[in-house]
């Protein structure tokens, strides 16, 4: 197993645990918001596996191709089946992404995954009116433009001058977007019966990147939304 962060390549022993936080194998010790001790990677029973020893954070994890997705929330482990797995995890402002490649994986798919074109709203059963994808786009700049490194995910204030809305049209298209997912079963975008939960943009970010909703390759439509929004 190797872990990749920033760009940087890690071996993961099967002997001993591979702690990701502030202290540990992967130290990301600039950022007070994050945990000491966050993720675990270990082996036993014959898999790999990830587990999130924190006690507040909770990490997205999807396979490659975002066919499949979890929310590994505090105490929670996951085996690493897939030949690779995105991991993204959100402390404070900052948002960051790392990758873990098993050389044998448990799981290989019977058929390549279907690519996504370009202009695509529909992954799984979500559909995504323009502006919905538009308003996730505007989200997800920073991390779709830097991938494999850390971002900022911008206010809602940000991403609204982004696309040229008011900060109003913003905050309600954002809530039917969390809205939607949320009925589709997606964690983490309420903090319980009718209350958003305050990290909410953070998160939808996470699922929107994992799970392929938006790509890279989209976010061009970004600049021609403002380019209408200033006509």
């Amino acid at each position: 197993m190797e872990l990749e962060f920033c760009g940087e390549w890690f071996p993961v022993a099967e002997d001993e645990p591979f702690l990701i936080g502030r202290e540990g194998v992967l130290e990301i010790d600039d950022n007070p918001y994050l945990h000491r001790r966050f993720l675990t990677v270990t082996r036993h029973d014959d898999l790999w596996w990830l587990e999130n020893v924190g006690s507040r954070l909770s990490a997205t994890v999807a396979d490659l191709e975002g066919n499949t997705q979890a929310w590994l929330a505090p105490g929670a482990r996951l085996p690493l089946v897939y030949a690779r797995t995105t991991v993204l995890f959100t402390a404070g402002p900052t948002t960051y992404e790392l990758t873990l490649v098993n050389d044998e994986p448990a799981y290989l798919p019977s058929q390549p995954a279907e690519e996504v074109e370009v202009g695509e709203t529909t992954i799984g059963p979500v559909t995504l009116t323009e502006s919905q994808r538009l308003l996730i786009l505007a989200l997800a700049e920073p991390v779709l433009s830097g991938r494999g490194s850390t971002a900022t995910i911008p206010t809602s204030a940000e991403a609204a001058r982004r696309l040229g809305w008011a900060l109003t049209r913003f905050n309600r298209k954002l809530d039917n977007v969390c809205d939607k997912l949320h009925r589709y079963g997606v964690r983490g975008l309420r903090g319980g019966p009718n209350k958003l939960a305050v990290n909410r943009r953070a998160r939808l970010v996470e699922h929107a990147v994992a799970s392929r909703l938006v790509v890279p390759e989209q976010l061009p439509l970004l600049d021609a939304a403002r380019d209408v929004a200033d006509d």
